[in-house]
């Protein structure tokens, strides 16, 4: 399926070898966290991290800088100043590194979907390799999405960060639409990417094109 002469490649299915899965074995068992707490999901990150949940037996830790970072958490909505922030973190994040995003607002804008200074859609601007339901989501369905997205680690499976590098164009034509907008918000809030195939749908529409 073509939008705009740019495909988004499913990715998910390519093969890995056996040393890549060797290496991911062992990348799934030492996640480094950069945490954005743009939002209220944050509130959630710390019985996540201490005893009664205690994250860092799955060899997740909390990292001060991109640079060292393997997972990136947007706990929360983004308005268009933060995203421009967001976006340089991860860009400054070494391969492979992964994004997780917290609630609804990462999917849709939550209750600020109609609120001009807040972005809908984070997948449309970069690569989101896992999200969290609820509104806040609850510290066991962080914990249940972290062995998931390691799950995927394992299989190869869990590879936006190759989709952000292969499309970039297409993510950066998304960011710029937003990111470099010159005139004030004066009328009702309509979602520029309402008509729009998500990352996602085209990567799920190619997949059925290619069973058939």
């Amino acid at each position: 399926m073509e939008h705009d002469n740019i495909y988004l490649t499913n990715l998910r299915d390519e093969k890995q070898n056996m040393w890549t899965g060797l290496a991911n074995y062992f990348r799934k068992r030492s996640m480094w966290m950069l945490y954005y707490c743009t939002g209220c999901g944050a509130i959630e990150l710390p019985p996540t991290m201490t005893s009664r949940y205690d994250m860092e037996r799955l060899g997740m830790g909390p990292m001060a800088t991109p640079r060292q970072a393997d997972l990136l958490l947007i706990t929360g909505y983004l308005s268009v100043k933060t995203l421009k922030r967001v976006i340089w973190s991860y860009e400054q994040m070494q391969e492979p590194k992964y994004v997780v995003g917290f609630g609804s607002c990462p999917i849709n804008g939550g209750i600020y979907w109609d609120a001009y200074p807040v972005i809908n859609h984070l997948e449309a601007f970069m690569p989101v390799d896992m999200s969290i339901a609820g509104c806040m989501p609850r510290p066991q369905a962080i914990i249940d999405a972290f062995e998931k997205l390691m799950d995927e680690i394992q299989q190869g499976k869990a590879v936006g960060y190759k989709r952000y590098r292969k499309h970039y164009d297409w993510y950066k034509r998304n960011q710029d639409l937003v990111l470099n907008r010159q005139s004030a918000v004066l009328t009702p809030y309509v979602d520029p990417f309402a008509s729009m195939p998500t990352a996602a749908e085209l990567m799920a529409q190619e997949s059925e094109d290619s069973h058939v």
